[in-house]
This record gives C-alpha cells, structure tokens and sequence, in this order.
C-alpha cells in the first residue's frame, strides 16, 4: 500500500518537492509530480512544502474502524511527541479520549523506547562493535537499506520502540490488535513489514477522526513526569536516555536529512571508529516530524513541553531477552542505470549546456547540478524543459526571432517613454544602423512623443493610426498598447509607404480617368447638339417642301 499519494489536480510544476527531497525520489511526468515509491525513504518532506497540498497521507483511519468493530482488543501506542502534540494533556486524557473512539486501552509508546535504549547500552558494553547507528527512525533506515546497504552492518539489529511497544502489548494481552499513532508518514511503511503493529495513524488523522465524533482531548490538572525514554521524539533525546556504559565510544546525534546523508557518505569512505550515532531524518528528531511541521511546527516549545514531563528514572518494566528485540533488516536495492560521458553531453546539450560555463547549476529544477538533473533525464525521472533557464533562454529566443524577423516595426519604452527595445525594421524605416544608436534614449529622438502621451493619460490603446513620419518620408499604421501589468509601452508600426504611393497612383489616376470621361462627355454632348441643329434644319426644310409638294398637287 503506498503510503504517500499524488493529488493530480492540485499538482502546478513548481519543482519543490524535488527540490526539498533528499533523495530525489521524484518522477516528472506531464506536467506533474510522482513519488518513486522504491526509491522514497518517506521522509514526508514533500508532503509538508507542497504549497498546493498536491501530496498525500493515505488514510488508515477506515482500517482502524474496521479494527475496533471486530471484537478484538485494539491497543493503541502513542508516540512520546504526544505531549507536544495535545499541548497540555497527558497520556490519561488521551487513553480516555481513545476509549470513547472505542479502543480497549491507550500506552505510550515510551515503554518500547525504555526497552530499545537498554539492549542499545548493552550492545555497546558487551558486543563490541565498531560502529553503532540507532534504529529508531524508520526514514534513516529505509535511507541506509536503499541507499547505503553497504552500511547496513552498522545499523543497530533491533526494533524501534514502535514494534517493541506493539510486539510487548500483543505479549501480554490475549489477540490484541495495535495502532501506532504518531507524527511520522514513514512508520506506515515499517508497519507494513511488520506483525507486531496492525495499523497507523498520524496525529493529524486521530485529531480530525476525534473532531467528527465531536469528542475533546481534556486538558490535564497536572502533568505527571514519567520514565526518561519520553525524550526519545527530540533531539539528542536517545543519548540523554541511555546510560553509556563503554567510555571508548563516542555518541553522537543527527539530526536532519541532509546531515544524516553527510555522515554516512563520511561512514562509507572509512574511518570513524568506536562510534554511537543517534540519527533521524527529521529535524528536531520526531518532536519534528512531517504532520507537525505541516501544522503546527514550534520545535522550542515542543522540545520543552517533553523535557517538562521527563524524569531522572526508567519506566519500571521488565526487559525482553536480545533475540525478543532483534530486527534484521535486508537491503532494498535499486539498480540505477547511469548514462555514459557521451550520453551525459548529449542531454546536456538538449538542455543548452554546451559548454561547462553553460551549467547554471541553478537549482530551479529541484536537483543541485545541471549533471544530477540531466542523470534524472537519462533515469526518465525527469524532462528537459524543467530546466528555468532553458526555457528563459528559448523563450528569449522564441520570442526575439518573432520580434526580429516581423516586417513591422517594433519599439518597447518604459512608463519614461524611454526606449528599451527595437527590432530591425523599426530600424530600417528610421535610418538607423543599431539599436544601441537609441537604446535607452527618449522616444521623442524617433517619433512625436504626442500620441505616447495620449496613450499614457487615458491608459488607452491606438490602433491603427495612419501617420507620417516626414523626417523619413515615410508613412506608418501605427498601433500603441500600454501594458499596465509590466508597466511599459509598446508601439507596432507598420510601414504603409508603398501603400500610400499606390493609393496616391490610384487616386491621380482616378482624377485623370474623370477628367477625360468628362472631356468625352461634353465633346459628345456638342456633337450631339450640332446633330440635332442640323437636323432640325433640314427637317424644316423638308417639312416647306413637303407643304410645297402638297399645295402643287391639290391645285391639279
């Protein structure tokens, strides 16, 4: 069951999950961002900077339901961070809030940690190891089996105080069923390999399930202290439990992925000897964790809310034999194909790195180096146009081709009406051999300044406009937008020289065209005129000889 899920809607290629993974266990793939469930030590960082809250804690909360209307009884081990979790109950209000949910008891889970502590302070009296990593946080382990096997020699063969706590309560009551509830994404996972815990909750899951049932965790009268292995959630917490019987060693505590990664790749390269390393992923130890750091992050006043409640003693309970407590842990390796030098350059190459001086190593992808993220190109898990200066760079490139190579003239000024930038043929219709000729100068060098003016009072646009440019004989259509958002002007002109000769050849042939249909018109008109006078002559005359004509003949 993944533990950590995608939700794919929320997702918006930000790049920050892969930035704050410690160990890249991120997949890019369309445009959105999938957790390598083989390669992820469920550390829950991504969980907790997603800003879109694209990431998700699987829910077991259905299980435990399930769990509790079984019949059997569900014991319920709650991690030391408990108390800095519920500010200002103790373990008796939350075992009465768990009871009301219906769980048959609640212990905390401290009583595995006193347990783990000791068989920790026996292997470093009577076993004599060189080096000695603790076994309590489930992420460092999952780090070590996947990442660095070849150290698993030196992590500590013994459960966490989460199986201890499990396996002791399914000891001692008859078909019992255990829940872990806790800050921590990757005690899901380590429930899964195991028996002894049956299911796991986050403090966030047990909070909203209690809220649904309208049930209040009870603030405490009085905080009682308890065993010292409560100081297992913070920082340093482990050593100041144990009672460091071998003066040789060393002990130490690390905290935070980053760190842990430092020392054990210094771990990998030898020589540290006659060590005892207590190490977690998260920062502050568990008082740490993911859900805590998600909602309500406030590691002073978490660590102090546990130191108040700690004692000088142990828990008073007996102790499980070595064997009862021994964990082996097998090595979860991945093979990782790497891409060949030439591989290497070709992708580099496709991400415009094609020469060393080229590789940024930004950042803005997620992964530390230009080479990691062209790796994780090669490993499929990530895709080149991730790369923010590339797409700069072949947005710059795109886009000033366009502006470059457009017939129109192009000029960007700022709210000064200063010019910022201007393509060829702006150039070209103005006379001038390079844009630095006025890169920086006022416009009013090149243009009447009027309509700049216009557009900078109203905040509305000209389009269209016919002007002439008498300094260049030129005529232009020109189109002036202002741009609100990034606070400059940009001006198209359109050279419409070669139009306006044509419309003028067009209009004077016109005139000409009138004025000879108007010359054919009149001529014909006289014509017409000497037509109709002449024959108006002749027809009188023949109208007189035609009345002769008849007179002649009505004498005969």
């Amino acid at each position: 069951m993944e533990c950590l899920t995608l939700k794919k809607a929320n997702c918006k290629n930000c790049y920050k999950c892969i930035r704050h993974c410690p160990v890249k266990a991120i997949r890019f793939s369309g445009n959105q961002a999938y957790i390598i469930q083989d390669e992820c030590i469920m550390c829950g960082q991504c969980f907790v900077v997603c800003p879109q809250d694209a990431k998700q804690i699987v829910s077991e909360v259905g299980k435990v339901r399930v769990m509790l209307q079984s019949g059997a009884p569900v014991v319920a081990s709650l991690a030391p961070s408990f108390i800095a979790n519920y500010a200002g109950s103790g373990i008796e209000e939350l075992r009465e809030a768990l009871k009301k949910l219906g769980f048959y008891d609640a212990e905390e889970t401290a009583l595995g940690a006193t347990v783990v502590k000791r068989e920790y302070d026996r292997m470093v009296e009577e076993e004599n190891r060189d080096i000695i990593i603790s076994s309590c946080c489930p992420s460092v382990n999952l780090l070590i089996r996947r990442y660095y096997p070849a150290l698993l020699g030196y992590l500590a063969p013994v459960m966490s105080p989460m199986q201890a706590h499990c396996a002791d309560i399914k000891r001692r009551i008859s078909g019992a069923k255990t829940v872990f509830i806790g800050p921590c994404v990757a005690k899901k996972e380590e429930a899964q390999e195991c028996d002894e815990v049956d299911a796991v909750l986050t403090f966030d899951e047990l909070t909203e399930w209690l809220n649904q049932e309208n049930i209040a965790v009870q603030p405490a009268r009085e905080l009682k202290k308890g065993g010292r292995a409560r100081l297992f959630p913070t920082a340093g917490g482990i050593l100041r439990c144990m009672e460091k019987p071998n003066a040789d060693y060393t002990y130490m505590a690390v905290d935070g992925a980053q760190n842990c990664l430092e020392v054990l790749e210094d771990l990998l390269h030898g020589g540290l000897h006659h060590c005892f390393i207590e190490m977690s992923v998260c920062t502050g130890s568990c008082v740490g964790g993911p859900v805590m750091e998600k909602f309500h992050r406030s590691p002073v006043r978490d660590y102090q809310a546990v130191d108040r409640v700690t004692g000088q003693q142990d828990f008073d309970l007996s102790q499980p034999t070595p064997a009862q407590l021994g964990q082996k842990r097998l090595p979860l390796i991945k093979e990782r194909h790497l891409p060949s030098e030439r591989e290497l350059a070709e992708i580099l190459r496709q991400m415009g790195k094609k020469k060393p001086e080229d590789e940024l190593n930004c950042g803005s992808c997620g992964y530390n180096t230009c080479r990691e993220k062209a790796i994780a190109v090669y490993q499929g898990k990530a895709e080149i146009s991730m790369c923010l200066p590339y797409l700069k760079e072949r947005a710059e490139s795109f886009t000033g081709n366009i502006v470059n190579n457009s017939p129109n003239g192009f000029i960007l000024l700022n709210e000064k009406l200063e010019i910022q930038q201007i393509n060829r043929a702006a150039l070209l219709m103005m006379n001038l051999s390079s844009p630095s000729d006025v890169t920086g100068e006022p416009v009013v060098r090149v243009l009447d300044p009027g309509d700049f003016f216009t557009v900078l009072e109203s905040g509305q646009s000209i389009e269209k406009k016919r002007i002439y440019l008498s300094e260049y004989d030129r005529y232009a259509e020109e189109t002036i937008i202002p741009d609100h958002e990034f606070h400059q002007i940009i001006c198209i002109l359109r050279d419409v020289t070669e139009e306006e000769r044509v419309r003028r050849q067009k209009e004077e042939l016109s005139r000409q065209t009138a004025e000879i249909a108007d010359g054919v018109v009149a001529k014909q008109m006289r014509i017409v005129q000497e037509i109709a006078s002449l024959l108006g002559e002749t027809a009188a005359e023949t109208k007189i000889a035609l009345y002769k004509l008849k007179g002649s003949v009505s004498d005969e």
